[in-house]
């Protein structure tokens, strides 16, 4: 659901963070507007799956300096007792409401989300695991 107002920061998904390393991504260019002039923290969790997508892909030498330029402008929020306990907490908290997040494989999605969590913000993500998390404030665009 997007906001009417008003407009703060945010924690941005993996998913809506990397489109923008994609040329000519849909993805990307949907998100653009909800994003415009907003501050964006990025987890830990989502460097290192950048970082590792690109390097599986084999990104030569200008797409990854494009990648590190995308994450040098972005605040990283890295872990430390706060988060990690925010991180057992909230998983807890999704296996006792049966939801999806609690799943071992959704492991890094619960860091971003205790990103979130943590900061007090909502995350912006186009992945539906994160929609009815507890505690978690979320925004996305819908698909046209």
């Amino acid at each position: 659901m997007a906001p009417s107002s008003p407009r703060g920061p945010v924690v941005v998904d993996t998913d809506v963070f990397s489109a923008r390393l994609i040329p000519d991504s849909a993805l990307a260019r949907r998100y653009e507007p909800l994003l415009l002039g907003r501050v964006e923290f990025i987890s830990f969790q989502t460097v290192a799956e950048v970082r590792y997508g690109a390097l599986l892909r084999g990104w030569g030498a200008t797409r990854l300096r494009r990648m590190e330029a995308e994450i040098a402008r972005t605040e990283v929020v890295h872990t430390g007792p706060d988060l990690i306990r925010i991180y057992a907490d909230l998983r807890v908290a999704c296996q006792r409401a049966g939801h999806a997040l609690a799943q071992r494989e959704h492991d890094a999605d619960r860091w971003i989300a205790a990103t979130a969590i943590r900061l007090g913000l909502p995350l912006v993500s186009n992945d539906g695991v994160f929609l009815g998390a507890p505690g978690l404030l979320t925004e996305s665009v819908p698909a046209r």
